[in-house]
C-alpha cells in the first residue's frame, strides 16, 4: 500500500521549493493576455485594479525590499494557502462520502 502522507509531504516540499526558489527565475515576458492586448492594441486601456496595493500584488510581498526574497515568500504563501484550502475541501468531501455509505 502506498504511504499517502509521505507522498503528499514530498509533493508539498517540492512545491514549496519550486515556488520559493525556482519561481524567481520564471520568465518576465508578458503573459498571454498581456501579449494579445499589446498586439491588438488595447493594452493602453488597462486600468489599475483594486488590489494593486495589496500585500501579494504583482507576485511579490509588499514590504520586503529584497526582490528575490519577496518573490519567494509570495510563492511559499501561495503554496501554503492552496494546500490549506485544498486539504480542507478534500477533508469535507471525504467526510460526506463516508456519511453516505
Amino acid at each position: 500500500m502506498v504511504n499517502h502522507r509521505k507522498f503528499l509531504l514530498t509533493g508539498l516540499l517540492i512545491s514549496l521549493f519550486l515556488a520559493g526558489v525556482v519561481s524567481f527565475y520564471a520568465s518576465s515576458s508578458p503573459d498571454g493576455l498581456e501579449k494579445v492586448a499589446s498586439e491588438i492594441g488595447f493594452i493602453d486601456k488597462a486600468k489599475v485594479h483594486t488590489n494593486s496595493e495589496s500585500t501579494l500584488a504583482d507576485y511579490k510581498v509588499t514590504g520586503i525590499s529584497n526582490e528575490r526574497a519577496s518573490v519567494g515568500f509570495a510563492g511559499v504563501i501561495g503554496v501554503i494557502g492552496t494546500a490549506l484550502v485544498g486539504g480542507i475541501l478534500f477533508q469535507l468531501i471525504a467526510r460526506k462520502s463516508k456519511v453516505r455509505k
